[in-house]
């Protein structure tokens, strides 16, 4: 029960689009990640994923449309909704990412940047 420090902690994150574990809630992970360029589409059948933006612009792509997520907002991707975030012009994006622990990182779909663990910093 000690406080965690955000900046402390995403300097210790080298590389993009592999998240690291700050704190557990309940069965929910709490994990920083750099991001930067095109993602993978997926979907998470089961878990609903929550990420808010610390650093940057995110660019949350859905099939339909992509919602713009700014510096200080979040976006709630529901269960089973096939999504892709990105960023532009080589921005790199820094998120939190609430998830419960039993979310597949890139869902059902694998790719050279599929993570199975998440390192605890």
């Amino acid at each position: 029960m000690k406080p965690v420090n955000l900046k402390e902690k995403q300097a210790l994150i080298s590389g993009t689009w592999h998240p690291h574990q700050i704190a557990r809630v309940d069965d929910m992970h709490v994990l920083l990640a750099r991001l930067k360029g095109e993602f993978v589409w997926h979907a998470h059948e089961e878990e609903d994923e929550l990420f808010q933006v610390l650093k940057g612009t995110l660019y949350m792509q859905f099939r339909d449309r992509t919602e713009i997520v700014k510096e200080g907002e979040i976006i709630v991707v529901p269960k089973g909704v096939e999504h892709c975030p990105a960023t532009k012009d080589d921005e790199e994006v820094l998120v939190m990412l609430f998830e419960k622990q039993s979310t597949a990182h890139t869902g059902n779909v694998m790719d050279a940047r599929t993570q199975t663990q998440y390192p605890k910093i």
